[in-house]
């Protein structure tokens, strides 16, 4: 990959941004610092290697009481604070191997198995476009990995990292699963529309925390949810094909694809929509409680009362 990608300078502050300048500049040396420590170490020791390190100091940063424990109250009021803690030090470990991970994503799908993959011969026999939707579960990497490796190449949803030149790191290291990145917004609404339309097939992770969307119930309370892939479904007639993560153990996995959602036209455009993200959120979370220490429960998904 040239320099031009990893380095892309239309996207840098203005020049008088000295400030975000120097900013994004410490990133980016840490982030490849990062990736490169972790690249030369075998798969297997790279992912222990950052799960130990992650579950030793995410434990202790205050953002673990301040958040990840308040969103397991909110999400568990049944369970023990001892339970709690002990999903909690999962969290960051399943962090710290994900991290690990992006540095050999090119060569983790050799560990997974798959359940529900005679899906995918179905929608490259169809011709049809689809949207492939989960969480950010496990490592959330390898679902746009599997589908490649099937002969699906996908387009992926995904919001830019502020910093441009750690984007072109995520690009590039994410070249093994995505055939395109499509950016969150107006526009990246307009190439989706686009693409499905051509009969491409693109894939979305619709767990993240939003402030604005449709009040959905997610563990009991209402979140703030992303209406896109129910109004791409409707609007295109594509089919919404759930897609699963799981981490087995270490560096193995299970990827999971179910039979599309039902998705009805009733006419009632609100309706339908609300219908579409409660069956998505309802599944999601059964995901989460069957492994909710494989959960990214660092970011607030609920409003700032629970």
């Amino acid at each position: 990959m040239t320099s031009a990608k990893l380095f892309p300078q239309k996207l840098l502050p203005h020049k008088e941004d000295f400030y975000h300048r120097c900013k994004y500049a410490i990133e980016t040396v840490f982030a490849y610092a990062i990736y490169g420590f972790f690249r030369v170490l075998p798969l297997k020791m790279a992912s222990d290697t950052g799960g130990a390190l992650l579950g030793f100091i995410g434990p202790r940063m205050a953002k673990s009481r301040r958040v990840v424990l308040r969103n397991l109250d909110a999400a568990f009021p049944e369970k023990s604070a001892e339970e709690k803690d002990r999903i909690m030090r999962g969290v960051w470990r399943n962090l710290g191997r994900v991290i690990a991970e992006y540095a050999h994503l090119h060569e983790i799908w050799k560990n997974v198995e798959f359940v529900g993959a005679h899906h995918f011969d179905d929608i490259r026999q169809s011709g049809q476009p689809v949207i492939f939707f989960g969480g950010h579960l496990a490592n959330w990497e390898i679902c746009p990995i599997s589908a490649k490796m099937h002969g699906l190449p996908i387009h992926l949803v995904y919001r830019r990292p502020n910093n441009p030149w750690v984007d072109g790191l995520l690009r590039h290291a994410r070249r093994s699963g995505a055939d395109g990145h499509i950016e969150k917004g107006m526009t990246g609404a307009r190439e989706i529309i686009s693409i499905l339309k051509k009969g491409e097939h693109v894939g979305m992770l619709v767990d993240q925390k939003l402030n604005e969307g449709m009040a959905i119930p997610f563990f009991g309370r209402d979140a703030m949810t992303a209406e896109a892939v129910a109004l791409f479904a409707l609007r295109i007639k594509c089919k919404l094909y759930p897609a699963r993560i799981e981490r087995l153990h270490g560096v193995h996995f299970r990827f999971s694809i179910y039979p599309p959602l039902h998705v009805e036209n009733t006419g009632d455009r609100e309706k339908d929509v609300r219908k579409v993200l409660t069956d998505i959120n309802m599944l999601l979370e059964s995901w989460i409680r069957e492994r909710p220490e494989q959960w990214l429960w660092t970011h607030r998904r609920w409003p700032k009362d629970i």
